[in-house]
């Protein structure tokens, strides 16, 4: 644990420059979080701190946890937020790793939380992180670069049933089989230009001219696969619904579909809508609402915003807030 102006934590350099993002949906998150008790509100996805800025620009009564398992990500928005002193602590962790990092400032209760889900800007800028179908570089992917297994890992180790599954389940490919027998043909497999041009000829050309780069929805699923995104979400919504005080928030972007049913669900089932085995029974025991939703659905980005920002079009945002004490 760090307070902002310490980068002791992180071995990347802190650079604004080196971890620039636009943060999305900037003045909906500050809408949303300006009206919560006073106390400390968790950015569990930090990136490079533009949303953390915002909120503390917003409000003198919070101060912020900021969680993130990138290092580069802790670097950065360490030197962005420095000025704000002991107003905030940052944690390089998983977001499923919340609660314990809430503990470790001695805080048992959270006014809000914010998670801004998927791949941040700098991420898919850099060559040398292996997520973009655009600028070869080494098929990596990891989010957090301390350990675990890369994405060459994944592409050159799972079988072609294995492989045709993820692309399904995360990225929603109707050509999965094609591109997984056409990767494990193509093995060993080390760069993401490679990568992006094995995908490329394994779908049908008609298929190609429409949908954008057609090697998109591939490296999404094997992102998502290797940095275990949807498998840690669940948990860490209902950490945070949890650790959320009388009248906290927490506001969700999500970019992918599978993200997004899981933040619906999670919300809609601690708001006491979720399925019941008959709708004429009454509602099993623990299953009462503990959250309010902000709204029903979700808000997208305005059409000014994602002209400015393309790679906002695809958010999705969703809040709830904690239900009060009875009276």
């Amino acid at each position: 644990m760090t307070a902002a102006g310490d980068n002791s934590q992180a071995n990347v350099p802190a650079s604004n420059h080196e971890f620039e993002h636009v943060s999305v949906m900037v003045d909906e998150v500050v809408s949303v979080l300006s009206e919560i008790p006073p106390g400390v509100i968790v950015d569990a996805t930090l990136g490079g701190g533009g949303h953390t800025e915002a909120l503390l620009a917003a409000s003198a009564e919070v101060s912020i946890l900021g969680l993130d398992r990138d290092e580069a990500a802790i670097a950065a928005a360490g030197a962005r937020l420095a000025p704000h002193g002991e107003r905030v602590r940052l944690c390089h962790t998983r977001f499923d790793g919340i609660t314990d990092a809430v503990r470790s400032i001695g805080v048992d209760r959270i006014s809000g939380c914010l998670f801004d889900l998927g791949v941040s800007s700098p991420q898919l800028d850099h060559a040398d992180r292996g997520f973009s179908f655009r600028n070869d570089g080494p098929l990596d992917m990891r989010m957090d670069r301390s350990g675990g297994a890369t994405a060459a890992d994944l592409v050159n180790g799972a079988d072609e049933r294995h492989l045709t599954a993820i692309l399904r389940r995360n990225g929603d490919e109707r050509h999965a089989p094609r591109i997984a027998r056409a990767l494990v043909a193509a093995r060993p497999i080390t760069t993401t230009a490679q990568l992006a041009e094995i995908v490329r000829d394994a779908i049908p050309a008609a298929a190609r001219r429409t949908g954008g780069h057609p090697a998109r929805k591939t490296f999404q699923a094997i992102r998502i696969e290797v940095n275990g995104e949807l498998e840690i979400l669940e948990d860490a919504l209902r950490q945070t619904l949890a650790l959320l005080a009388p009248d906290g928030r927490c506001a969700v972007l999500a970019y992918h579909s599978g993200e997004d049913r899981i933040v619906k669900r999670v919300f809609r089932d601690a708001a006491g809508e979720g399925p019941r085995p008959r709708h004429d029974l009454p509602a099993p025991p623990g299953s009462e609402a503990s959250v309010s939703l902000l709204w029903r659905g979700a808000k997208k980005p305005s059409s000014g915003e994602i002209e400015r920002n393309p790679r906002a079009q695809a958010a999705r945002f969703r809040a709830v807030q904690k239900l009060g004490l009875a009276a």
